[in-house]
C-alpha cells in the first residue's frame, strides 16, 4: 500500500516531469547573408545582382538546415530575423508548416538583428555572419554598414555584429550556442563568447574571394551542429555587457559625427566618433539602429 503522503509526491513529479515536456523549447536564429556558402562579392547581395536570387536559396537553405537540427534537440518553436539587406532575403514559403516559425522582415527594428529576442528563449544561432570592419581577413568584413562606418565599439571593445547581437541577447539572459560564417567570424566569435558551436563554410581569402565548401555539404555540417549546440546550450554563457554601456561609432566621413554631437547625449570624442553612454544594450541597439538607418528624406 502507498502511502498517502508518497503518493501525492509521485503524482508531484509526475506532473512536473508533464509540464516540464511541454514547456516550449524556443531557440532564435539571425540570419545574414554575407557569410553563406558561395557569397564573395555584390554579385550575391542585393536584388540587381545576377545572383542574388541563387544566394537567397543557399541562405534559406541554410536557416533550414539549422531548424532542422535543432528540433532533433529537441527544439518546438522559432523565430527567425532575416537580417541582409533589406531584411526580406528569406524564402518564406520554404519555411515548415509542422512547427511554429515566425519571420522578422524588413527594417528599421528597435532590436536590428535581433528583433523579437526575449527571455523565453533557450537559445540563439547566428547564421551567415562576417567578420567585423575592423577585420583585415574576412569576407566582406564590416560593423553594421560597410558604405558608413569604420568602428562600433561596446566600452572600448571593437564589435562584430555577433558580438553586439550576442550582447542584446544577453539582456535578456540569452546565450549564443552557434556561429556560421566564415573561417575568420567564426574564430572571432570565439575568441569573444567562447568555446560555442562554429561551421566556418568557406576559407577568406580575401575580402571579395573566398574557398568555398559546396551548399548541400555546408547545409549538413549546420544541421549537424545545430543538434549539437542546442545539447550543449547549458554549458554557453550569455555575452554580458558592463551597463552603463559605451557606445563608440566611427563614421568614414566627418559630418555624420558633427551632426550627432548636437544631440545633447551624444559625444564627439573625435573627428570620425560619437560616443552614447546607454543604460543597457536595448537602449544601444535603438541608437545604432537610428545611426545607420536615419535620412532626412525618408518616406512615407
Amino acid at each position: 500500500m502507498i502511502r498517502p503522503a508518497i503518493a501525492l509526491g509521485i503524482l508531484a513529479v509526475c506532473a512536473s516531469a508533464v509540464s516540464a515536456q511541454r514547456r516550449p523549447l524556443k531557440v532564435y536564429i539571425s540570419a545574414d547573408m554575407e557569410g553563406i556558402t558561395g557569397v564573395v562579392s555584390a554579385d550575391q547581395l542585393s536584388p540587381a545582382s545576377f545572383e542574388y536570387s541563387k544566394a537567397r536559396e543557399w541562405m534559406t537553405a541554410e536557416v533550414l538546415a539549422a531548424i532542422a537540427g535543432a528540433r532533433e534537440a529537441g527544439a518546438t518553436e522559432f523565430v527567425v530575423s532575416d537580417s541582409h539587406g533589406n531584411g526580406e532575403s528569406l524564402l518564406l514559403e520554404k519555411f515548415p508548416t509542422d512547427v511554429p516559425v515566425t519571420l522578422v522582415r524588413s527594417f528599421p527594428r528597435p532590436l536590428g538583428m535581433m528583433e523579437g529576442i526575449d527571455s523565453s528563449f533557450a537559445a540563439v544561432m547566428f547564421i551567415g555572419y562576417h567578420a567585423a570592419t575592423t577585420s583585415t581577413t574576412g569576407v566582406r568584413a564590416h560593423t553594421m554598414s560597410s558604405a558608413l562606418l569604420t568602428r562600433i565599439a561596446l566600452n572600448g571593445t571593437s564589435q562584430s555584429e555577433a558580438g553586439v547581437n550576442a550582447a542584446i541577447a544577453a539582456h535578456y539572459g540569452v546565450p549564443v550556442v552557434m556561429i556560421t560564417g566564415d573561417d575568420a567570424i567564426v574564430s572571432e566569435t570565439k575568441q569573444r563568447l567562447g568555446n560555442l558551436e562554429g561551421v566556418a563554410v568557406k576559407h577568406a581569402i580575401g575580402f571579395h574571394s573566398a574557398a568555398t565548401m559546396m551548399p548541400e555539404t555546408a547545409q549538413a555540417q549546420i544541421r549537424e551542429h545545430a543538434k549539437i549546440a542546442l545539447g550543449r546550450r547549458a554549458e554557453m554563457k550569455p555575452y554580458a555587457i558592463t551597463k552603463p554601456v559605451s557606445v563608440d561609432v566611427s563614421f568614414k566621413n566627418y559630418r555624420p559625427a558633427e551632426l550627432l554631437a548636437y544631440l545633447s547625449a551624444v559625444q564627439r570624442v573625435d573627428a570620425h566618433t560619437v560616443r552614447l553612454v546607454a543604460k543597457d544594450m536595448i537602449e544601444a541597439s535603438r541608437f545604432l539602429e537610428f545611426v545607420t538607418s536615419y535620412d532626412p528624406a525618408i518616406t512615407p
